[in-house]
Protein backbone atom coordinates (compact mmCIF):
# COMPACT_ATOMS: atom_id res chain seq x y z
CA UNK A 1 0.00 0.00 0.00
CA UNK A 2 1.24 3.35 -0.89
CA UNK A 3 1.87 5.27 2.04
CA UNK A 4 1.38 9.25 1.26
CA UNK A 5 3.44 11.92 3.14
CA UNK A 6 2.46 14.95 0.92
CA UNK A 7 4.93 17.25 2.93
CA UNK A 8 7.56 15.75 1.02
CA UNK A 9 9.10 17.23 -2.17
CA UNK A 10 9.14 14.24 -4.82
CA UNK A 11 11.29 13.52 -8.33
CA UNK A 12 10.98 11.79 -11.27
CA UNK A 13 12.04 11.84 -15.03
CA UNK A 14 8.74 12.54 -16.71
CA UNK A 15 9.76 12.20 -20.41
CA UNK A 16 9.91 8.56 -22.21
CA UNK A 17 13.21 6.22 -21.99
CA UNK A 18 15.38 6.28 -24.91
CA UNK A 19 17.74 8.66 -26.88
CA UNK A 20 15.71 12.08 -27.57
CA UNK A 21 16.89 15.52 -28.06
CA UNK A 22 15.54 16.74 -24.50
CA UNK A 23 14.52 14.57 -21.05
CA UNK A 24 12.77 16.51 -18.11
CA UNK A 25 13.64 15.74 -14.94
CA UNK A 26 10.38 16.87 -12.63
CA UNK A 27 10.05 18.19 -9.05
CA UNK A 28 7.20 18.84 -6.85
CA UNK A 29 7.17 20.24 -2.75
CA UNK A 30 7.74 22.17 -0.28
CA UNK A 31 11.03 22.17 -1.03
CA UNK A 32 11.29 22.03 -5.08
CA UNK A 33 12.72 25.73 -5.45
CA UNK A 34 15.52 25.36 -2.19
CA UNK A 35 16.55 21.66 -3.81
CA UNK A 36 17.19 23.15 -7.11
CA UNK A 37 19.35 26.14 -5.56
CA UNK A 38 22.05 24.19 -4.85
CA UNK A 39 22.55 22.18 -8.00
CA UNK A 40 21.63 24.38 -10.46
CA UNK A 41 24.17 27.39 -11.27
CA UNK A 42 22.63 29.83 -13.35
CA UNK A 43 24.38 32.02 -16.12
CA UNK A 44 23.09 35.37 -14.62
CA UNK A 45 23.93 34.45 -10.84
CA UNK A 46 19.93 34.37 -10.18
CA UNK A 47 18.99 30.95 -7.91
CA UNK A 48 15.86 29.66 -8.90
CA UNK A 49 13.62 30.60 -5.69
CA UNK A 50 14.33 34.05 -6.93
CA UNK A 51 12.59 33.22 -10.30
CA UNK A 52 9.16 34.24 -11.69
CA UNK A 53 6.80 31.88 -12.03
CA UNK A 54 6.58 30.49 -15.90
CA UNK A 55 10.05 31.71 -16.41
CA UNK A 56 13.12 29.43 -18.21
CA UNK A 57 16.36 29.69 -17.24
CA UNK A 58 19.78 28.88 -18.95
CA UNK A 59 22.64 27.13 -16.73
CA UNK A 60 24.14 24.35 -15.63
CA UNK A 61 23.43 21.15 -13.00
CA UNK A 62 26.64 21.24 -10.66
CA UNK A 63 26.99 18.69 -7.94
CA UNK A 64 30.25 17.61 -5.94
CA UNK A 65 32.12 20.14 -8.16
CA UNK A 66 31.19 18.46 -11.69
CA UNK A 67 29.24 19.74 -14.06
CA UNK A 68 26.51 17.40 -15.27
CA UNK A 69 24.88 18.73 -17.56
CA UNK A 70 23.75 22.63 -19.39
CA UNK A 71 20.21 22.47 -19.01
CA UNK A 72 17.04 24.61 -19.04
CA UNK A 73 14.90 24.84 -16.09
CA UNK A 74 11.17 26.25 -15.88
CA UNK A 75 9.48 27.50 -12.85
CA UNK A 76 5.97 27.10 -11.97
CA UNK A 77 4.62 28.27 -8.05
CA UNK A 78 1.91 26.78 -6.35
CA UNK A 79 -0.59 26.96 -6.89
CA UNK A 80 -0.85 27.56 -10.48
CA UNK A 81 0.93 24.54 -11.19
CA UNK A 82 0.29 20.58 -12.15
CA UNK A 83 0.43 19.59 -8.36
CA UNK A 84 -0.81 22.96 -7.06
CA UNK A 85 2.76 22.48 -5.45
CA UNK A 86 6.14 24.47 -6.11
CA UNK A 87 7.04 22.36 -9.45
CA UNK A 88 10.69 22.82 -11.18
CA UNK A 89 11.25 20.83 -14.09
CA UNK A 90 14.66 20.77 -15.40
CA UNK A 91 15.02 20.17 -18.95
CA UNK A 92 18.35 18.19 -19.86
CA UNK A 93 19.69 16.62 -23.02
CA UNK A 94 17.64 13.13 -23.51
CA UNK A 95 20.58 10.55 -23.10
CA UNK A 96 19.80 8.16 -20.38
CA UNK A 97 23.24 9.36 -19.11
CA UNK A 98 22.90 12.96 -18.23
CA UNK A 99 19.01 12.31 -17.13
CA UNK A 100 20.11 9.77 -14.71
CA UNK A 101 23.16 11.96 -13.10
CA UNK A 102 20.49 14.64 -13.20
CA UNK A 103 18.13 12.86 -11.16
CA UNK A 104 20.83 11.54 -9.04
CA UNK A 105 21.96 14.92 -8.04
CA UNK A 106 17.96 16.02 -7.68
CA UNK A 107 17.66 12.85 -4.89
CA UNK A 108 20.90 13.11 -3.45
CA UNK A 109 20.15 17.27 -3.07
CA UNK A 110 16.89 16.06 -0.81
CA UNK A 111 14.00 14.80 -2.71
CA UNK A 112 12.52 11.45 -3.08
CA UNK A 113 11.47 9.47 -5.73
CA UNK A 114 7.95 9.78 -6.81
CA UNK A 115 6.17 7.09 -6.60
CA UNK A 116 4.13 5.79 -10.26
CA UNK A 117 1.45 8.50 -11.12
CA UNK A 118 2.41 10.53 -8.08
CA UNK A 119 2.14 13.32 -9.86
CA UNK A 120 -1.28 13.19 -10.63
CA UNK A 121 -2.32 11.65 -7.45
CA UNK A 122 -1.32 15.26 -5.61
CA UNK A 123 -3.13 17.16 -8.29
CA UNK A 124 -5.78 15.32 -7.18
CA UNK A 125 -5.45 15.31 -3.51
CA UNK A 126 -4.82 18.88 -3.84
CA UNK A 127 -8.07 19.30 -5.39
CA UNK A 128 -6.77 20.46 -9.06
CA UNK A 129 -8.60 17.91 -10.66
CA UNK A 130 -11.25 14.86 -8.97
CA UNK A 131 -10.75 11.48 -9.47
CA UNK A 132 -12.02 10.97 -13.27
CA UNK A 133 -9.88 13.66 -14.30
CA UNK A 134 -6.98 11.97 -12.82
CA UNK A 135 -8.00 8.65 -14.53
CA UNK A 136 -8.51 10.67 -18.01
CA UNK A 137 -4.54 11.79 -17.41
CA UNK A 138 -4.01 7.62 -17.84
CA UNK A 139 -6.27 7.83 -21.21
CA UNK A 140 -4.40 10.57 -23.16
CA UNK A 141 -1.49 9.00 -21.68
CA UNK A 142 -2.32 5.62 -23.29
CA UNK A 143 -4.93 6.73 -25.92
CA UNK A 144 -4.44 4.75 -29.66
CA UNK A 145 -6.42 7.04 -31.75
CA UNK A 146 -7.22 10.21 -32.29
CA UNK A 147 -11.41 9.72 -31.52
CA UNK A 148 -9.68 7.58 -28.30
CA UNK A 149 -7.89 10.99 -27.09
CA UNK A 150 -10.74 13.25 -28.12
CA UNK A 151 -12.49 11.52 -24.91
CA UNK A 152 -9.86 11.39 -22.74
CA UNK A 153 -9.03 15.43 -23.27
CA UNK A 154 -12.90 15.85 -22.49
CA UNK A 155 -12.98 14.11 -19.29
CA UNK A 156 -10.27 15.82 -18.24
CA UNK A 157 -11.32 18.98 -19.04
CA UNK A 158 -14.37 17.80 -16.55
CA UNK A 159 -17.17 16.89 -19.09
CA UNK A 160 -18.41 13.32 -17.82
CA UNK A 161 -17.43 15.03 -14.26
CA UNK A 162 -19.91 17.65 -14.98
CA UNK A 163 -22.57 15.35 -16.55
CA UNK A 164 -22.19 13.61 -13.02
CA UNK A 165 -22.62 16.99 -10.75
CA UNK A 166 -25.70 17.41 -13.26
CA UNK A 167 -27.16 13.50 -11.72
CA UNK A 168 -25.80 14.22 -8.61
CA UNK A 169 -27.97 18.09 -8.00
CA UNK A 170 -31.20 15.58 -9.51
CA UNK A 171 -30.57 13.31 -6.79
CA UNK A 172 -29.75 15.96 -3.43
CA UNK A 173 -32.90 18.02 -4.70
CA UNK A 174 -34.75 15.14 -4.18
CA UNK A 175 -33.07 14.10 -0.73
CA UNK A 176 -33.67 18.20 0.50
CA UNK A 177 -37.10 17.40 0.09
CA UNK A 178 -37.41 14.02 1.79
CA UNK A 179 -34.80 15.02 4.83
CA UNK A 180 -37.98 17.83 5.37
CA UNK A 181 -40.85 15.48 5.67
CA UNK A 182 -38.68 13.29 7.68
CA UNK A 183 -37.45 16.15 10.21
CA UNK A 184 -41.50 17.96 9.45
CA UNK A 185 -43.29 15.18 9.44
CA UNK A 186 -46.57 17.52 11.09
CA UNK A 187 -46.31 19.58 7.28
CA UNK A 188 -47.51 16.34 6.06
CA UNK A 189 -45.93 17.73 2.21
CA UNK A 190 -45.69 13.97 1.21
CA UNK A 191 -48.10 14.06 -1.28
CA UNK A 192 -47.30 17.77 -2.85
CA UNK A 193 -44.20 16.78 -3.15
CA UNK A 194 -43.79 13.27 -5.26
CA UNK A 195 -44.49 14.02 -8.38
CA UNK A 196 -41.55 16.61 -8.53
CA UNK A 197 -39.57 13.61 -6.94
CA UNK A 198 -40.51 11.58 -9.48
CA UNK A 199 -39.51 13.84 -12.21
CA UNK A 200 -35.87 14.49 -10.69
CA UNK A 201 -35.31 10.44 -10.12
CA UNK A 202 -36.46 10.09 -14.07
CA UNK A 203 -34.32 12.80 -15.09
CA UNK A 204 -31.44 11.16 -12.99
CA UNK A 205 -32.23 7.81 -13.97
CA UNK A 206 -32.14 9.14 -17.49
CA UNK A 207 -28.90 10.48 -17.19
CA UNK A 208 -26.76 7.18 -16.01
CA UNK A 209 -28.35 4.99 -18.24
CA UNK A 210 -26.87 7.38 -21.21
CA UNK A 211 -23.88 6.98 -20.13
CA UNK A 212 -24.26 3.31 -19.26
CA UNK A 213 -25.18 3.16 -22.97
CA UNK A 214 -22.47 4.50 -24.46
CA UNK A 215 -20.10 2.66 -21.64
CA UNK A 216 -19.11 0.03 -24.41
CA UNK A 217 -17.97 1.98 -26.95
CA UNK A 218 -15.77 4.27 -24.30
CA UNK A 219 -14.44 0.45 -23.00
CA UNK A 220 -13.61 -0.31 -26.48
CA UNK A 221 -11.97 3.28 -27.58
CA UNK A 222 -9.80 3.52 -24.41
CA UNK A 223 -8.94 -0.60 -24.84
CA UNK A 224 -9.15 -1.18 -28.44
CA UNK A 225 -11.87 -3.54 -29.93
CA UNK A 226 -10.39 -7.56 -29.73
CA UNK A 227 -11.24 -8.67 -33.45
CA UNK A 228 -10.72 -11.80 -34.54
CA UNK A 229 -10.36 -12.97 -38.18
CA UNK A 230 -11.66 -16.92 -38.69
CA UNK A 231 -13.21 -19.29 -41.36
CA UNK A 232 -11.87 -22.06 -42.79
CA UNK A 233 -8.58 -22.35 -44.96
CA UNK A 234 -8.05 -20.40 -48.27
CA UNK A 235 -10.97 -18.07 -47.63
CA UNK A 236 -8.45 -14.81 -47.84
CA UNK A 237 -8.13 -14.15 -43.98
CA UNK A 238 -4.88 -13.03 -44.54
CA UNK A 239 -5.89 -11.10 -47.18
CA UNK A 240 -8.18 -9.22 -45.29
CA UNK A 241 -5.94 -8.30 -42.58
CA UNK A 242 -3.41 -6.85 -45.41
CA UNK A 243 -6.37 -5.11 -46.85
CA UNK A 244 -7.37 -3.40 -43.98
CA UNK A 245 -3.72 -2.71 -42.38
CA UNK A 246 -3.51 -1.31 -45.38
CA UNK A 247 0.22 -2.98 -46.30
CA UNK A 248 1.29 -6.77 -46.32
CA UNK A 249 1.57 -8.17 -43.03
CA UNK A 250 0.21 -11.74 -43.59
CA UNK A 251 1.70 -14.51 -45.86
CA UNK A 252 -0.80 -14.65 -48.80
CA UNK A 253 -0.69 -18.23 -50.97
CA UNK A 254 -3.07 -20.39 -52.92
CA UNK A 255 -2.20 -23.12 -50.45
CA UNK A 256 -4.84 -23.78 -47.67
CA UNK A 257 -3.53 -23.66 -44.35
CA UNK A 258 -0.77 -21.57 -44.81
CA UNK A 259 -1.12 -18.98 -41.25
CA UNK A 260 -0.31 -22.22 -38.90
CA UNK A 261 -0.06 -19.49 -35.75
CA UNK A 262 -2.20 -16.26 -34.80
CA UNK A 263 -0.71 -13.00 -36.18
CA UNK A 264 -1.80 -9.77 -34.25
CA UNK A 265 -1.64 -6.01 -35.86
CA UNK A 266 -3.55 -3.02 -34.21
CA UNK A 267 -5.33 -0.74 -37.19
CA UNK A 268 -6.96 2.67 -36.74
CA UNK A 269 -10.48 2.32 -37.97
CA UNK A 270 -12.19 5.52 -38.36
CA UNK A 271 -11.13 6.74 -34.95
CA UNK A 272 -11.48 2.89 -33.05
CA UNK A 273 -8.24 1.30 -32.14
CA UNK A 274 -9.01 -2.24 -33.25
CA UNK A 275 -6.91 -5.34 -32.25
CA UNK A 276 -6.91 -8.07 -35.53
CA UNK A 277 -5.82 -11.20 -35.20
CA UNK A 278 -5.46 -13.41 -38.12
CA UNK A 279 -6.04 -16.85 -36.90
CA UNK A 280 -5.14 -20.43 -38.59
CA UNK A 281 -7.94 -21.74 -40.62
CA UNK A 282 -7.43 -25.34 -39.96
CA UNK A 283 -10.41 -27.29 -38.62
CA UNK A 284 -9.07 -30.55 -39.02
CA UNK A 285 -6.11 -31.09 -37.38
CA UNK A 286 -3.02 -33.04 -39.22
CA UNK A 287 -0.35 -32.91 -36.56
CA UNK A 288 0.39 -31.39 -33.51
CA UNK A 289 1.32 -28.20 -34.24
CA UNK A 290 -2.00 -27.75 -36.12
CA UNK A 291 -3.78 -29.31 -32.90
CA UNK A 292 -2.21 -26.22 -30.96
CA UNK A 293 -3.03 -24.27 -33.63
CA UNK A 294 -6.78 -24.44 -33.90
CA UNK A 295 -7.19 -24.59 -30.05
CA UNK A 296 -5.70 -20.87 -29.75
CA UNK A 297 -7.96 -19.91 -32.70
CA UNK A 298 -11.21 -21.43 -30.71
CA UNK A 299 -9.75 -19.52 -27.09
CA UNK A 300 -9.50 -16.62 -29.82
CA UNK A 301 -12.81 -16.24 -30.58
CA UNK A 302 -14.38 -17.02 -26.95
CA UNK A 303 -12.49 -14.34 -25.78
CA UNK A 304 -12.97 -11.74 -28.98
CA UNK A 305 -15.09 -8.45 -28.60
CA UNK A 306 -15.57 -9.07 -32.39
CA UNK A 307 -15.85 -12.15 -34.75
CA UNK A 308 -15.12 -11.94 -38.90
CA UNK A 309 -15.80 -14.65 -39.91
CA UNK A 310 -15.01 -14.97 -43.93
CA UNK A 311 -16.52 -17.53 -46.68
CA UNK A 312 -15.46 -17.90 -49.90
CA UNK A 313 -17.74 -15.98 -53.17
CA UNK A 314 -15.86 -18.40 -55.47
CA UNK A 315 -16.56 -21.53 -54.25
CA UNK A 316 -19.86 -23.98 -52.39
CA UNK A 317 -20.22 -23.70 -48.61
CA UNK A 318 -18.34 -26.69 -47.55
CA UNK A 319 -19.17 -29.09 -44.83
CA UNK A 320 -16.12 -26.72 -42.94
CA UNK A 321 -18.09 -23.96 -43.53
CA UNK A 322 -21.30 -24.99 -42.43
CA UNK A 323 -19.82 -26.17 -38.90
CA UNK A 324 -18.14 -22.45 -38.48
CA UNK A 325 -22.15 -20.98 -38.96
CA UNK A 326 -23.26 -23.48 -36.67
CA UNK A 327 -20.47 -22.35 -33.93
CA UNK A 328 -21.50 -18.30 -34.60
CA UNK A 329 -25.15 -18.65 -35.80
CA UNK A 330 -26.89 -15.23 -34.30
CA UNK A 331 -23.95 -14.14 -32.36
CA UNK A 332 -24.40 -10.22 -31.92
CA UNK A 333 -21.20 -9.69 -32.01
CA UNK A 334 -20.48 -11.45 -35.31
CA UNK A 335 -19.66 -9.72 -38.98
CA UNK A 336 -19.99 -12.26 -41.81
CA UNK A 337 -17.68 -11.46 -44.62
CA UNK A 338 -18.54 -12.45 -48.19
CA UNK A 339 -15.18 -12.16 -49.74
CA UNK A 340 -14.09 -13.01 -53.54
CA UNK A 341 -16.97 -11.23 -54.68
CA UNK A 342 -14.15 -10.54 -58.30
CA UNK A 343 -15.05 -13.72 -58.70
CA UNK A 344 -17.50 -16.15 -60.19
CA UNK A 345 -20.08 -16.47 -57.80
CA UNK A 346 -21.19 -19.96 -56.52
CA UNK A 347 -21.72 -19.58 -52.50
CA UNK A 348 -25.18 -19.72 -51.54
CA UNK A 349 -25.31 -16.40 -49.85
CA UNK A 350 -29.20 -16.29 -48.42
CA UNK A 351 -28.08 -19.03 -46.12
CA UNK A 352 -25.44 -16.26 -44.83
CA UNK A 353 -27.70 -14.04 -44.04
CA UNK A 354 -29.94 -15.80 -42.38
CA UNK A 355 -27.86 -16.88 -39.95
CA UNK A 356 -25.91 -13.90 -39.71
CA UNK A 357 -27.49 -10.53 -38.90
CA UNK A 358 -24.43 -8.29 -40.61
CA UNK A 359 -23.25 -9.82 -43.58
CA UNK A 360 -20.73 -7.43 -46.22
CA UNK A 361 -19.40 -8.68 -49.46
CA UNK A 362 -15.80 -7.87 -50.02
CA UNK A 363 -13.16 -8.55 -52.55
CA UNK A 364 -9.65 -8.52 -50.04
CA UNK A 365 -7.43 -8.98 -53.02
CA UNK A 366 -8.56 -5.86 -55.18
CA UNK A 367 -9.45 -3.80 -51.92
CA UNK A 368 -13.20 -3.56 -53.11
CA UNK A 369 -15.88 -2.42 -50.50
CA UNK A 370 -13.29 -2.63 -47.54
CA UNK A 371 -15.21 0.46 -46.58
CA UNK A 372 -18.11 -1.56 -45.86
CA UNK A 373 -16.55 -3.58 -43.61
CA UNK A 374 -15.14 -0.64 -41.66
CA UNK A 375 -18.49 0.89 -41.42
CA UNK A 376 -19.81 -2.38 -40.17
CA UNK A 377 -17.33 -2.71 -37.38
CA UNK A 378 -17.82 1.30 -36.48
CA UNK A 379 -21.51 0.55 -36.23
CA UNK A 380 -20.92 -2.50 -33.98
CA UNK A 381 -18.89 -0.54 -31.55
CA UNK A 382 -21.45 2.61 -31.50
CA UNK A 383 -24.69 0.20 -31.61
CA UNK A 384 -25.46 1.64 -35.14
CA UNK A 385 -25.54 5.30 -32.98
CA UNK A 386 -23.10 8.40 -34.76
CA UNK A 387 -20.31 8.97 -32.54
CA UNK A 388 -21.02 12.56 -31.07
CA UNK A 389 -17.81 14.31 -30.45
CA UNK A 390 -19.62 16.26 -27.83
CA UNK A 391 -21.34 13.56 -26.74
CA UNK A 392 -20.48 12.02 -22.79
CA UNK A 393 -18.39 8.93 -22.79
CA UNK A 394 -17.72 6.12 -19.76
CA UNK A 395 -14.29 4.78 -20.56
CA UNK A 396 -13.56 3.17 -16.94
CA UNK A 397 -15.05 -0.47 -15.47
CA UNK A 398 -14.68 1.03 -12.24
CA UNK A 399 -17.40 4.00 -13.54
CA UNK A 400 -19.35 1.39 -14.64
CA UNK A 401 -19.30 -0.67 -11.64
CA UNK A 402 -20.46 2.62 -9.44
CA UNK A 403 -23.03 3.59 -12.23
CA UNK A 404 -24.74 0.28 -12.05
CA UNK A 405 -25.01 0.27 -8.70
CA UNK A 406 -26.17 3.96 -8.52
CA UNK A 407 -28.80 3.06 -11.55
CA UNK A 408 -30.02 0.43 -8.79
CA UNK A 409 -30.46 2.46 -5.51
CA UNK A 410 -32.62 5.26 -7.89
CA UNK A 411 -34.47 2.43 -9.59
CA UNK A 412 -35.24 1.20 -5.71
CA UNK A 413 -36.01 4.44 -5.15
CA UNK A 414 -38.48 5.64 -7.93
CA UNK A 415 -40.04 2.41 -7.04
CA UNK A 416 -40.40 2.74 -3.58
CA UNK A 417 -42.18 6.06 -4.82
CA UNK A 418 -44.89 4.39 -6.45
CA UNK A 419 -45.40 2.35 -3.34
CA UNK A 420 -45.48 5.06 -1.17
CA UNK A 421 -43.12 3.80 0.90
CA UNK A 422 -41.64 6.27 4.08
CA UNK A 423 -39.46 8.91 3.42
CA UNK A 424 -36.42 7.75 5.72
CA UNK A 425 -36.52 4.34 3.16
CA UNK A 426 -36.40 6.71 -0.13
CA UNK A 427 -33.44 9.02 1.56
CA UNK A 428 -31.14 5.83 2.37
CA UNK A 429 -31.59 4.53 -1.24
CA UNK A 430 -30.61 8.34 -2.49
CA UNK A 431 -27.72 8.69 -0.04
CA UNK A 432 -26.55 5.48 -1.37
CA UNK A 433 -26.59 6.58 -5.10
CA UNK A 434 -24.90 9.86 -4.54
CA UNK A 435 -22.18 7.74 -2.62
CA UNK A 436 -21.64 5.80 -5.74
CA UNK A 437 -21.53 9.21 -7.78
CA UNK A 438 -18.95 10.67 -5.20
CA UNK A 439 -16.56 7.67 -5.58
CA UNK A 440 -16.04 7.87 -9.26
CA UNK A 441 -15.69 11.80 -9.15
CA UNK A 442 -13.10 11.02 -5.34
CA UNK A 443 -15.30 12.22 -2.87
CA UNK A 444 -15.45 9.16 -1.21
CA UNK A 445 -12.87 6.55 -2.04
CA UNK A 446 -10.38 4.42 0.18
CA UNK A 447 -6.67 4.24 0.04
CA UNK A 448 -6.89 0.91 -1.76
CA UNK A 449 -8.96 2.63 -4.46
CA UNK A 450 -6.60 5.24 -4.98
CA UNK A 451 -3.77 2.59 -4.90
CA UNK A 452 -5.12 0.82 -7.50
CA UNK A 453 -5.64 3.32 -9.76
CA UNK A 454 -2.56 5.27 -9.42
CA UNK A 455 -0.48 2.45 -9.35
CA UNK A 456 -1.04 1.96 -13.12
CA UNK A 457 0.64 5.24 -14.35
CA UNK A 458 3.71 5.52 -15.34
CA UNK A 459 6.12 7.16 -12.79
CA UNK A 460 6.84 10.64 -13.45
CA UNK A 461 3.00 11.14 -14.61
Amino acid sequence: MFIENIRDTIAAVTTGSGKSPVGIVRLSGPQALSIVDKIFVSKKGIKPSAFKTYTFHYGSIVYDARTLDEVLVSVMRAPFSYTREDVVEINCHGGLLPLKNVLDAVLASGCRMASPGEFTRRAFLNGRIDLAQAEAVAGVIEAKTESALKISLSQLKGGLSKELGRISRFLTDCLVVLEAQIDFPEEDTGSRDRPNIDKELSSALFGINKLLEGAGAGLMLREGVSAVICGRPNVGKSSLLNALLKKERAIVTSVAGTTRDSIEEVVDIKGIPVKIMDTAGILEPRDLIEKKAVSRTRAHIRSADLVIVLFDAGRRLTKEDRLIMRRLRMKDNVIAVINKIDLRQQIDGGAIRKAFPRVVEISARKMKNIGFLEEAIYDFVYQGKSADSESVLVTSMRHVEELRKAQGFIAAASSGLSERLSAELLAQDLKDAVSCLDRILGRDSSASVLDRIFSDFCIGK
